[in-house]
């Protein structure tokens, strides 16, 4: 890819960035108060097993403001994925090298940036796994109408096309490699052969996928 082509995706990739919400002050400070009350039941009983009803109870609004402003369980654990994907979002176009591209004239290999993703992306989804699952199975598909699967998606492409001949097509394998980090199959690799394991597998896939 020549450098053109590889600048107009980075600007494709800063467009795809998760917004911040846009919200008057009163209902930004009903939403901290939700996700703040959302958070500490969630950490203290486990998703499954609080209701929305417990939610809106724990935040002092009425359950018809919580129904309206997140939909259901799997759109409140959206909401409080939003920020941690921002800021790993930003992370990747302006951060320090190997996730980010750093400063300076001396490239960051694509492998490399390639692997600081993964492990990136790892921390985020282990650390939030219970909260991910669920935004990602709520219905059929929901993991691929979730805005920050594209910016993931054209990042990893992005690397890829970068690395030449060596992938021959790109778009494909990515998508491949967004598989396995997905938050159920993650779940069931963890449950099987535990965390470093599952790490240790993922960065061999994303090997061979440079290869």
């Amino acid at each position: 890819m020549d450098r053109g082509a590889a600048g107009g995706r980075r600007v494709d990739l800063e467009l795809m960035r998760t917004p911040p919400p846009k919200e008057r002050a009163d209902a930004a400070r009903n939403r901290v108060k939700v996700l703040d009350a959302a958070a500490a039941l969630f950490a203290r009983h486990g998703v499954e097993s609080v209701s929305m009803d417990a939610v809106a109870a724990a935040a002092g609004v009425g359950k018809g403001t919580l129904f309206r402003r997140f939909g259901d369980k799997a759109g409140l654990a959206a909401a409080l994925l939003n920020q941690r994907e921002r800021d790993l979002q930003d992370e990747i176009l302006s951060g320090p090298p190997p996730l980010g591209p750093g400063k300076g004239d001396a490239p960051v290999p694509p492998s490399d940036r390639l692997h600081a993703f993964a492990d990136a992306y790892l921390d985020y989804v282990l650390d939030h796994l219970s909260l991910v699952r669920m935004s990602e199975t709520a219905s059929p598909g929901a993991r691929y109408r979730i805005g920050a699967y594209g910016f993931w998606h054209r990042h990893l492409v992005i690397l890829l096309d970068q690395m030449g001949e060596a992938v021959a097509d790109g778009e494909a394998v990515a998508h491949g490699l967004l598989a396995v980090l997905g938050a159920e199959h993650l779940t069931a690799m963890v449950g099987s052969v535990g965390r470093e394991r599952a790490r240790a597998a993922v960065h061999t896939l994303f090997n061979a996928a440079a290869c």
